[in-house]
């Protein structure tokens, strides 16, 4: 027996649930929560920070480090207040003559950058376990940002002084389908963060913020 139904919104302003051909329900994917919810839940904040060898905005964030003996972990940290979600994450790699099948112009690395999301619950994630090259960086942004051709492509001039830099950016939505990007739950001990297991202290520049919004 078929039960016909009815959804309207509960202010009575005739708003109802449109059903399209295939049973699917409409709904409209808002950038923001909802209107009523703000004075109870707050508003999201714009959140930019470096990853950092203390996983907070005042530690050093110069990823040009000996990480071959003792590896070192740069990091985002869960704040205690609100839930940070890192949507992006821009990595700088520069040096003068750098070409995809090295790591900045250093031959290519021997261990590699992991890129972890580690989770006070589910323990720990792997994204990639050891990048080597600028390639396998510019591989696990899906090849974001597309910039140049040829020889050049991906490589961005005078990045830092007059070396060049790969710059991939890694979008969470776009790369592994995960709209607000990955979760830093306020009070916990997660993180996202950069295991250095190489020397790459010969390069001109690396490190890497994230950005998204706490809630």
């Amino acid at each position: 027996m078929t039960i016909k139904v009815h959804i309207e919104d509960a202010h009575g302003d005739g708003h109802s649930v449109r059903v399209g051909d295939e049973g699917e329900q409409y709904v409209v994917v808002h950038p923001h929560p909802p209107k009523n919810e703000i004075a109870s839940i707050g508003t999201p904040t714009p959140f930019r920070q470096y990853f950092t060898d203390t996983g907070v905005s005042s530690g050093d964030n110069d990823m040009r480090v000996d990480g071959s003996t003792v590896n070192q972990d740069f990091f985002i940290e869960a704040a205690q207040d609100k839930d940070i979600y890192i949507k992006t994450v821009n990595i700088v790699i520069a040096d003068a003559g750098a070409t995809l099948n090295k790591f900045g112009n250093l031959t290519a690395l021997t261990n590699g950058v992991e890129f972890l999301w580690r989770s006070q619950d589910l323990g720990t994630t792997i994204i990639h376990e050891g990048m080597k090259t600028n390639f396998q960086f510019v591989r696990t942004a899906l090849g974001d940002p597309s910039v140049g051709d040829g020889t050049g492509a991906f490589r961005a001039s005078n990045v830092s002084g007059t070396s060049e830099a790969y710059i991939p950016t890694v979008d969470f939505a776009k790369v592994f389908g995960m709209p607000w990007g990955v979760r830093l739950r306020k009070g916990t001990t997660d993180r996202i963060c950069f295991k250095i297991k190489d020397d790459v202290t010969g390069v001109d520049e690396f490190d890497a913020i994230g950005y998204g919004f706490k809630f």
